[in-house]
């Protein structure tokens, strides 16, 4: 294959041009140390340079360079084939992530990460909406103008520190303009993922956008669900966990494409509680993907139905369980938080010592400070947490084989008994385990005489 030019190579799967492989690789953002990072990119370009071939910096980390933002990782774009990266820097530090696009991962000191090389090429119709039918290695600039937007679409060369722009994107980095890259609609019938990156570029940037890449985006919004779940749910994330996610979700709106992805919005649009939601996600300081995720939803959701909301969800953008179970947890018990500080601690413990507690005061922090609440009675709930174990989260006076040596015969009432007696001694109304069977005792009476375990009723 590196032996013509040029040369068609037409798909052998539906690669991405990040995957997961290296994703792995570059996990760890904390091992990573973003000068050696920097300098591995720049001793790839010069590896190359002096094998005689083109080699610059490329997208995203020319765009945040010349922005005097630090690079989260590297790519390089070459006029080296494949098998000429691979033999260059030999084969036990190269993986062949994505050869149908030209796409070698060269793998560097642990502390550098690892960076892609792809060879510089154009692209063939996209007939999927999604992969180019084929591609074809040619020329930097026919490189830089089959990219998505002119921000992305820029060069440089470390070695010379030259910016090399074909589409005019340092121009639009100045004038803080997010504009697609030659013809929108083609841009993005060619992979209709970009109207969301065009929301989160021209969000996390401060970009002003383009109109004719806005109206494109409208014209297009309804196209958006032909995209996976799992990449529109990964663009979701990243604009919800970023400072900027407001601005997000009001583009997502404005352009028309939130009543695609979140059919249940058009329930609060127009409305002033959609203008709380706003607030709300303007107030959230550092969420996690399930806290923003509740920001955004809490006034779509029907109040009985957020178990049955977040599992529908899940299923929509094929969200992790572990997102999808917090999101569930966050949206059923924000109520709790809501009737503070008029809450019994039996009540409120468990929800201190959740492991989604700190996001929860988060979430709920901006709540009350989009309604103009106090926030004293969070503050003393949250300082609840660094209380000593034993007074935290004490050891239950009594458990299911203390009723079993009592007597009792195992049946339903067993966990009703157990909870109440639970809540009196988070409650302080006993302390010794006498106290907690005699309880028990007398609910059991209740209870099998038919009268409701009702709180009030129990002593």
């Amino acid at each position: 294959m590196g032996n013509l030019t040029p040369v068609e190579v037409r798909l052998l799967s539906p690669a991405l041009p990040r995957l997961p492989l290296v994703n792995a690789l570059n996990a760890s953002a904390n091992s990573i140390d973003p000068a050696a990072a920097r300098r591995f990119a720049t001793e790839i370009v010069q590896r190359l340079q002096q094998a005689g071939y083109q080699a610059y910096w490329a997208g995203g980390c020319v765009r945040d360079w010349l922005l005097g933002l630090e690079p989260k990782d590297y790519d390089v774009a070459t006029s080296a084939r494949p098998e000429q990266v691979r033999r260059l820097f030999g084969r036990r530090r190269t993986i062949p992530v994505g050869q149908a696009f030209g796409i070698v991962a060269v793998v560097g000191p642990r502390s550098a990460g690892v960076v892609e090389v792809a060879t510089f090429r154009r692209d063939a119709p996209y007939s999927d909406g999604r992969h180019p039918d084929a591609v074809e290695f040619a020329s930097p600039e026919e490189d830089a103008r089959r990219r998505d937007f002119t921000i992305n679409g820029l060069f440089y060369d470390p070695l010379t520190q030259e910016v090399i722009d074909y589409v005019g994107g340092q121009q639009d980095l100045k004038q803080r303009i997010l504009r697609a890259i030659g013809d929108p609609d083609e841009r993005f019938s060619e992979d209709w993922l970009r109207m969301l990156r065009a929301v989160r570029f021209a969000a996390a940037y401060e970009l002003e956008p383009d109109p004719a890449t806005a109206e494109a985006v409208r014209r297009h919004a309804s196209k958006i669900t032909g995209i996976s779940a799992e990449r529109i749910c990964a663009e979701m994330l990243k604009m919800l966990v970023d400072p900027h996610r407001r601005r997000a979700t009001g583009l997502l709106h404005a352009w028309q494409l939130l009543p695609h992805l979140l059919p249940e919005a058009t329930r609060i649009l127009e409305t002033p509680a959609w203008e709380k939601t706003l607030t709300t996600l303007e107030h959230l300081e550092d969420p996690d993907e399930a806290a923003a995720l509740a920001a955004l939803t809490e006034k779509m959701v029907p109040p009985d139905a957020p178990r049955s909301f977040a599992r529908r969800l899940a299923r929509r953008w094929r969200l992790a369980n572990r997102i999808r179970d917090a999101l569930s947890w966050l949206l059923e018990t924000l109520p709790v938080l809501d009737r503070l500080p008029h809450v019994p601690w039996s009540q409120l413990q468990p929800v201190v010592i959740h492991p989604e507690f700190p996001q929860l005061v988060r979430l709920t922090r901006a709540r009350w400070r989009t309604a103009g609440r106090m926030l004293e009675p969070l503050a003393t709930l949250q300082a609840k947490r660094s209380l000593p174990p034993e007074q935290l989260n004490p050891p239950p006076l009594i458990t299911g084989d203390d009723l079993r040596r009592a007597g009792w015969k195992p049946g339903p009432h067993f966990r009703v008994v157990l909870e109440r007696v639970r809540a009196a001694q988070l409650d302080r109304q006993i302390t010794t385990r006498d106290e907690a069977l005699e309880l028990a005792e007398a609910l059991r009476q209740k209870l099998e005489s038919g009268e409701p375990p009702e709180p009030d009723k129990l002593n």
